[in-house]
């Protein structure tokens, strides 16, 4: 299999880096920026996003900007070890959705040589870590913490605020659904919920 045959040979260094924030603090545009500028320096770049992410498009990952890449939806995070014979660079979006072997995954591809750009949600909406998220920051050589701005108060936002009455954890959304707020109005706003 190529994978285990190069992860005994493989001689160059890959890595790890996580962009993490709220919604609207500009992961996906740091992700895509990132992946543009590994292309322009023609390096094989591979883009894979959660198959349940399809708010803007099946194919593509698109920011809130509408800036967007092709990529390669996957069900499960296993599936990009099969996707990525010559690649040098994998980008991988929304990864709080993907289940707990993403990690595997991810070290995986950079013990092969593979630089892995990894953005998603650090927290879910009741200010908890969200999913494999807290274990990819830890194995990551690079963690890029990005903010949004306080929809209440205009300080730095690091929270992202559900508007509306929904439990569920995983809710796909925008700004109909949600508003990126700092610590003090995200606590003004769920200590007034309970």
């Amino acid at each position: 299999m190529f994978l285990e045959k190069n992860l005994n040979n493989s001689k160059k260094t890959g890595w790890i880096e996580v962009i993490a924030g709220s919604m609207f603090s500009g992961k996906t545009e740091e992700l895509i920026r990132r992946l543009k500028r590994a292309s322009i320096a023609k390096q094989k770049v591979a883009i894979f996003k959660p198959k349940i992410d399809n708010r803007y498009s099946e194919k593509k990952v698109v920011s809130h900007d509408s800036n967007s890449v092709k990529s390669t939806p996957v069900n499960e995070s296993k599936e990009i070890l099969n996707l990525v014979e010559n690649i040098e660079v994998v980008g991988i979006d929304e990864a709080q959705f993907f289940d707990k072997n993403i990690t595997e995954v991810c070290t995986k591809l950079a013990s092969l040589g593979i630089r892995v750009v990894v953005a998603g949600l650090d927290m879910d909406f009741l200010g908890k870590p969200f999913g494999p998220m807290p274990a990819l920051m830890a194995i990551a050589e690079y963690v890029t913490k990005v903010h949004a701005i306080c929809m209440k108060c205009g300080n730095l936002a690091q929270h992202s605020h559900r508007l509306g009455e929904n439990k569920k954890i995983v809710v796909l959304g925008e700004t109909k659904e949600y508003e990126p707020l700092c610590r003090s109005c995200f606590n003004d706003e769920t200590l007034g919920r309970s």
